[in-house]
């Protein structure tokens, strides 16, 4: 089967698109997918150059999140079937037409969505609504900034936080990613690239700052956006897309009275697995009722994975970027 593989560290040019590639043998608790949709995340770009936390043995498919169909069931397996419509989070495996996965990081796909859209929402939403429910607690009327809103993890903040009845202010490098954070229901918007944060924060606050701030980006941008917060707000640290890790003058907190507050969904899920599946239960009630609808702007065949994977490390996303395996 085609499987797009890294058979060494190093940038997206350094992959090959392979048509022999063989799958593991199907074990017992396993479950075999067709893929119809894959899509790319920031953890994706790390694991090929070997920086991301997990390492997995060379060579690997990477790719950690997918939807499609049940082709086959392992012995144990009782939760699915063949024929069932589903996401998997396997953290590997997923930009190739078939993955073995465990039947554990599988989960069935919101009847509401299509493939494309269902492929991308797992670590996008599950890390938002993680950030914003449980370690921001956000309230209705507060202020929610979110850096890096046109992404793909950040324009579900953008989504979620007025679902939740925040005001938001969206936060990005250009007018086209603002009009579609703007779509999404943001209430303000900064383009950071044609005004300095801080002062625009403090105009859109009447000098107030931001209840919460919702960080994937860092960079200047996360000490900019900590200067602009309210007494009592909540700094979420999200990741780091703009490549570097910003160094914070701990002075602020104290004198802004914040918190810095790091977000880190994996390990959530795994720590408080029965919160975790509470959160997947009411965001899939929000699914299916039409009040969240994922974002899907960028897609590419499977043979066009480099150009796939530098939309997303050059940062030129709107939303999700998707590998379509029918195409």
């Amino acid at each position: 089967m085609r499987a797009v593989v890294c058979e060494k560290l190093g940038q997206p040019e350094d992959l090959v698109l392979r048509s022999d590639w063989e799958l593991p043998e199907l074990g017992p608790q396993d479950v075999l997918v067709e893929v119809k949709a894959a899509a790319l995340n920031f953890p994706d770009i790390l694991s090929i150059q070997g920086k991301y936390q997990m390492k997995p043995e060379l060579p690997f498919v990477p790719g950690g999140e997918c939807a499609g169909v049940v082709r086959e069931v392992g012995r144990e397996v009782t939760t699915f079937k063949p024929g069932d419509d589903v996401i998997s989070m396997a953290f590997t495996g997923a930009f190739a037409e078939r993955v073995v996965a465990p039947a554990a990081s599988l989960m069935p796909k919101p009847s509401g969505l299509d493939y494309r859209q269902a492929s991308g929402i797992g670590i996008t939403y599950f890390t938002s609504y993680y950030a914003l429910k449980q370690r921001a607690r956000l309230q209705a009327g507060e202020t929610l900034l979110v850096l890096g809103a046109g992404g793909g993890v950040g324009i579900t903040a953008v989504e979620l936080g007025k679902a939740m009845g925040a005001k938001v202010i969206a936060a990005a490098s250009s007018d086209e990613k603002l009009a579609l954070a703007k779509d999404k229901g943001a209430d303000e918007l900064i383009n950071y690239n044609e005004q300095p944060l801080k002062e625009a924060i403090k105009e859109l606050t009447g000098g107030k700052g931001v209840d919460v701030v919702y960080d994937p980006v860092g960079g200047d941008y996360s000490e900019q956006a900590l200067r602009g917060m309210a007494w009592n707000g909540r700094f979420l640290v999200i990741g780091f897309a703009n490549g570097t890790i910003p160094s914070i003058p701990l002075n602020l907190t104290l004198l802004k009275g914040c918190s810095i507050v790091g977000v880190f969904w994996g390990a959530f899920a795994a720590q408080e697995p029965e919160e975790h599946h509470r959160n997947v239960r009411e965001l899939w009630q929000m699914f299916e009722s039409g009040s969240l609808s994922p974002v899907v702007t960028d897609v590419f065949p499977l043979a066009d994975y480099v150009e796939a994977f530098n939309c997303l490390a050059n940062r030129r996303a709107r939303g999700k970027v998707i590998l379509d395996m029918t195409s």
